[in-house]
């Protein structure tokens, strides 16, 4: 009989192999010719959005009790992964899975009613976060948008980017300062997090531009000229705003490393198919060693950092704080997938750069990765300062 905290963890860490199927019955449905045609206009994936809407997968993680699923963190990492392993791409949605998690922890009961069962019945989308600014970048605590309170309405000013899906999203989540910094003031103090009623405020004061970048991901740059937030939609405590979001990115950090686990396993696949499929010189090109060793160091690669994608989960879901693991498991994802995605384009040689065999679009896809939500600097900064004991580099 094996130890009881090995059955703990074999329990915890369960295949969910049903919703897997599931979600990659779902995913068939929309084949590469579909991503193709959106990724040549930079069209937004609406009928696959709200395909998983409607079977209930991105209210995976909001209780029962407000209409999801009430499932573990684990659960949403499985959808996620095998999104990406179907070919498809769930950087249109994901973020509906991690933002809710500041509402639910911090936000009042009212607000958690008002909000949370529309998200769940897809009556709303909750899918923009904005937090980064184009002179702060990853200096949350240097960000300039204010929020200032003037009777039962906050005022917000000035501008955030990359807040992707701002376009296609009815709830943002605002990080703005509403304490001016002074001198021996914490940097990360006097933020507070908003919601904001994207139906309304669009004209009203919130601007929105689209940003054009490599690849099909519905970014923009988002303008606050004096818009007025109501007072009520204030998340939490004034002034404690930067740990609200805090606790949420180690979530977010982990459901990312599930897609790039699921973005290496398809890139894996189809290059394992294709060398097998390929004949030069009379034989299957991956009847060579020179195919063959890169695409078996990725995949090794890939299982390691899906050990450290489950290592993650697992405290996590113990309540544990797995800010290193978190931290590991999506820069070894990353670069996982980034690995995968490299062997598979030389795999196919020429062929891996037509767009009809979708190996160019995912590699621009799982290539952000490599610098968001996180660079993979920052997370060498992080394991150097808190884990090595090294002294603080910024």
């Amino acid at each position: 009989m094996r130890p009881q905290q090995d059955e703990s963890r074999t329990n915890l860490m369960e295949s969910y192999q049903d919703i897997r199927d599931a979600v990659a019955r779902l995913c068939a449905r929309f084949p590469g010719e579909y991503w193709r045609a959106l990724d040549r206009d930079m069209t937004y994936p609406g009928e696959f959005v709200a395909a998983l809407t409607e079977a209930g997968w991105l209210s995976i993680l909001i209780p029962e009790a407000y209409g999801g699923s009430g499932l573990p963190l684990s659960a949403a990492a499985a959808v996620l992964e095998e999104i990406q392993r179907a070919g498809c791409n769930g950087g249109a949605c994901h973020a509906q899975m991690y933002t809710m998690g500041t509402l639910l922890r911090h936000g009042s009961e009212a607000q958690k009613q008002r909000y949370l069962p529309k998200v769940a019945a897809g009556e709303l989308r909750l899918q923009a976060f904005g937090v980064t600014e184009p002179t702060s970048g990853t200096d949350t605590g240097a960000l300039k948008t204010t929020a200032r309170l003037d009777g039962d309405h906050f005022v917000v000013k000035g501008q955030k980017i990359w807040t992707s899906r701002a376009e296609h999203s009815d709830l943002m989540l605002l990080l703005a300062r509403t304490t001016p910094l002074k001198d021996g003031m914490k940097k990360t103090d006097g933020l507070s997090v908003l919601i904001v009623d994207m139906r309304e405020a669009v004209g009203n004061g919130l601007t929105i531009r689209p940003i054009r970048t490599m690849m099909n991901h519905a970014t923009t740059e988002v303008f606050f000229d004096d818009l007025r937030v109501p007072a009520e939609n204030l998340i939490g405590e004034e002034g404690k705003g930067f740990r609200y979001i805090l606790s949420g990115m180690n979530a977010e950090r982990i459901l990312i490393s599930a897609e790039c686990v699921g973005d290496a396993k398809w890139f894996i696949e189809k290059a394992s198919t294709y060398a097998k499929e390929r004949h030069v010189f009379g034989r299957a090109i991956g009847q060579n060693q020179g195919i063959q060793f890169p695409i078996a160091r990725a995949y090794a690669n890939m299982r390691a950092a899906e050990l450290m994608v489950r290592e993650a989960l697992n405290l996590y879901q113990a309540g544990k704080n797995p800010g290193a693991e978190a931290n590991m498991a999506k820069m070894l994802a990353a670069d996982a997938s980034n690995e995968a995605a490299n062997v598979c384009i030389q795999t196919h040689g020429g062929f891996g750069f037509a767009e009809e065999y979708d190996v160019e679009r995912k590699f621009r896809e799982t290539r952000l990765y490599q610098v968001a939500p996180i660079s993979t600097n920052l997370i060498l900064s992080y394991l150097s300062e808190h884990v090595l004991g090294l002294p603080r580099s910024y």
